[in-house]
């Protein structure tokens, strides 16, 4: 199996492995085992806490349970390319760019995931949700399947959090 302990950047150029396709929600699991598209077995040993974007590198190694390995023998590192697997959303989009802001607004007070875009909201389906955007008038409500992509959040950290920068969190 293959054990990934590390989230690099997204680059384009890199030699992967294999692929693994994850909805929004299982990009949110940071312990969890996974099969690759191509079928490769994966553990996810990741700091708790960490969401995957859409084009993440995945770096681990491969355990072979069957040889008797050193303590921290690792093998050699792998790659593995994230990507962000279309599943059923829900898009947004106005012609007025106000009633597309009060939209944001009103999901953003029921504390909804979204992904943003200068031109559409982008949420995951929930009828009670859709009939209050469309009570509030304005917009139209498409579904779709889509890569969905939400926003991290104002609070949450892109890197793993290192203590010993000279202050404690008391």
């Amino acid at each position: 199996m293959l054990t990934v302990t590390r989230v690099l950047p997204p680059d384009d150029a890199a030699a992967v492995l294999a692929t693994l396709s994850l909805t929004a929600s299982d990009r949110a699991k940071s312990r969890h085992r996974f099969t690759a598209d191509d079928g490769t077995p994966i553990y996810l040993n990741l700091a708790r806490g960490t969401v995957l974007r859409g084009g993440d590198l995945l770096a681990g190694a491969i355990e072979d349970a069957t040889e008797d390995k050193r303590e921290g023998d690792r093998g050699d590192e792998v790659l593995i390319r994230v990507i962000a697997k279309p599943e059923p959303v829900v898009l947004v989009t106005a012609d007025a760019a106000f009633d597309l802001i009060r939209a944001a607004y009103h999901l953003g007070n029921r504390h909804v995931s979204l992904e943003l875009a200068a031109d559409r909201l982008k949420l995951e389906p929930d009828s009670v949700l859709e009939a209050m955007l469309t009570q509030l008038g304005g917009l139209v409500i498409t579904p779709a399947t889509l890569p969905f992509e939400p926003e991290a959040g104002a609070y949450r950290s892109v890197h793993s959090h290192i203590h010993g920068h000279g202050h404690d969190h008391n």
